[in-house]
């Protein structure tokens, strides 16, 4: 048995299908197939029942399923140990981070990183939840949390403050509401109720009518921007688009905090060092803008 046999094994017991497995692989399905039935024919056992639902282990694959997350834990332990002696400032890293950062914040800092250290190589993956680092997805985490995982390293840089926010438009024709329960709502789906600001909106708008509720504050920022209604964002959203305009001043029970982490074993190699130093030091010189304080 080889090492690329088994790791088709593993994304298939993982995902639960071929196609899953494939996503995670980076092939195409009938790769997956093939290699699968390829490697139970070799072996002359069968380690899946094919499903209505999808694959699902045999009692034989469930044995060897048990091996093989233990070995996926030591090779990958081994690749983070190795990257930790790389001295060289080039190669690849991956960062992951919210699209909300990305397209309103990160730019311009990933661009001075880039123009500083040209022979470091970004990937920037964009994703709601954390990508696991100890299995090296992602090698650099930029995340807006009040708990960052124990299994990471690495720093709070500042808050991210929130506040409401609404377009002019809206405001002309619905700013003379006296109560926050009178204005149109846009809000969180449950795939965000543990947001802060989520958690703010059910215990202060028990009762509010939510023109738009979205699993992404793109989507209520986008319906804001629009004249839909009044949203909870973050300032380093709202302040830099012209047609928002802030209803209050942010409120602290809203926030979170930004954090930038990275794996124990990855903190020493040359190019994540690099990339950790200069993002700390240039988001914080930009911090005023997340923790909502205008200039003057």
């Amino acid at each position: 048995m080889d090492w690329g046999d088994l790791r088709y094994v593993l994304a298939i017991a993982r995902a639960g299908s071929l196609s899953g497995a494939a996503r995670e692989l980076g092939v195409n399905h009938s790769t997956v197939f093939r290699r699968l039935s390829a490697f139970e024919a070799r072996l002359g056992v069968r380690l899946f029942d094919r499903l209505a639902t999808g694959y699902a282990l045999t009692v034989a694959g469930a044995d060897m399923l048990a091996s093989l997350e233990k070995i996926d834990q030591e090779i990958n332990a081994l690749d983070r140990r190795l990257s930790g002696r790389d001295l060289k400032l080039s190669g690849p890293v991956v960062v992951t981070t919210t699209n909300t950062l990305a397209y309103r914040f990160l730019g311009p800092h990933l661009a001075a990183f880039q123009d500083k250290f040209p022979g470091i190589n970004l990937e920037l993956v964009l994703a709601t939840e954390y990508f696991s680092l100890s299995k090296r997805q992602a090698d650099v985490a930029i995340r807006p949390t009040t708990t960052p995982p124990d299994t990471l390293v690495g720093r709070r840089l500042c808050a991210i403050a929130f506040a409401l926010y609404a377009s002019e438009q809206y405001l002309k024709t619905q700013g003379h509401a006296r109560d926050l329960a009178d204005h149109r709502w846009l809000g969180f789906d449950d795939n965000l109720s543990h947001l802060a600001a989520a958690q703010w909106m059910r215990e202060k708008l028990p009762d509010a009518r939510f023109a738009l509720r979205s699993n992404n504050l793109l989507g209520l920022f986008s319906g804001a921007v629009a004249g839909m209604g009044v949203a909870p964002l973050p300032c380093f959203m709202g302040d830099t688009e012209p047609n928002l305009k802030r209803l209050f001043p942010p409120d602290p029970k809203m926030g979170s905090e930004l954090w930038l982490l990275t794996h124990e074993d990855l903190r020493h190699t040359a190019r994540i060092r690099a990339f950790m130093d200069f993002m700390a030091t240039s988001i914080i010189a930009d911090k005023n803008l997340l923790e909502g304080r205008r200039p003057n």
